[in-house]
């Protein structure tokens, strides 16, 4: 294996923006992320820098207020490719949000088509948020140590594999809204007035089972967590839209009852994922897979930022 550039690894990670990775964390492995798009008042942006977690908790929270997404298009992703080909990379592995929740693989598949698919690894995590984010990082992080790109992606599978997601919405409505989970399941919750915990199974989200109160279903957030971790080391993500406090209890819970807990990850959802489970929702990330973390790249001498040309 040749020597790693951690400033340039020869294989590239991308992902899109519904990983929901930290900042830092992106800056740090040069991860390439394409955002989706989000619509909201009559008008599209980009997640993140157009429109924000806050803009589709206010209109999810009025009356009639509606959000709905799309995907990037397959010009974005190979915009982003080549750029990143062009600049050194060798090859390519992209991660994505799971395909039974969106068309973003779909589209990236058609873009490594036309860039050409011996350079680009298109992967579907079968999950979302930090379910994908922790897959994209186990890759990042093999690539700046000098994997090849086939071991890069292995390490997304295995990764993806393995993490589990757990969350509690105050309501199934905007999930069945967008296709993201049956009329009957969303029936079943509003008409007993349940909270409802949810996973992802194979890419869907599924009910998981149903609780009276706010505060009984965030602990059944930290049993499935618990469960799922044992005395494993474990990297733990928590996500909330519009519930910072819900979300820092939980976060402060998991760090007491974790014993092999490496690293944790707060973070607000961004409006992609937040227009389909609403305000209110709280989730928790496990990946019970952590790798050995490299060294972090050094900063190019001139000071270029990730993602600038």
């Amino acid at each position: 294996m040749p020597p790693a550039d951690p400033a340039h690894p020869a294989v590239a990670v991308v992902t899109d923006s519904t990983a929901y990775l930290p900042a830092d964390v992106v800056d740090r492995y040069r991860i390439e992320v394409v955002p989706l798009y989000v619509v909201l008042a009559g008008r599209s942006g980009r997640e993140g820098s157009e429109v924000s977690s806050a803009e589709v908790a206010r209109s999810l929270g009025t009356r009639g207020g509606h959000v709905s997404t799309s995907r990037p298009t397959p010009g974005d992703f190979v915009a982003v490719y080549r750029r990143l080909l062009d600049r050194g990379a060798t090859r390519i592995v992209s991660v994505h949000l799971s395909k039974e929740l969106s068309g973003t693989w779909d589209a990236a598949r058609v873009a490594a088509g036309q860039v050409g698919e011996h350079l680009v690894t298109v992967l579907d995590s079968r999950s979302a948020a930090m379910g994908t984010g922790f897959a994209v990082l186990a890759a990042a992080r093999a690539a700046t140590a000098g994997s090849t790109a086939e071991e890069a992606a292995d390490a997304a599978r295995d990764t993806a594999a393995a993490t589990r997601t757990f969350f509690v919405v105050d309501t199934l409505e905007h999930l069945r809204r967008g296709g993201r989970i049956g009329a009957a399941a969303a029936l079943l919750g509003s008409a007993l007035a349940v909270k409802p915990v949810l996973h992802v199974v194979d890419g869907q989200v599924v009910p998981l089972e149903r609780v009276r109160t706010s505060g009984r279903a965030l602990n059944r957030l930290v049993q499935r967590a618990v469960d799922v971790a044992g005395d494993r080391p474990v990297s733990a993500a928590v996500h909330h839209l519009a519930a910072a406090d819900r979300a820092q209890r939980l976060a402060e819970q998991l760090t007491a009852r974790l014993p092999g807990l490496r690293e944790l990850h707060v973070s607000e959802l961004g409006a992609a994922v937040g227009a389909h489970v609403g305000p209110g929702a709280v989730g928790v990330v496990i990946d019970p897979t952590p790798r050995a973390e490299p060294a972090p790249p050094p900063p190019d001498d001139a000071g270029r930022g990730p993602g600038e040309d």
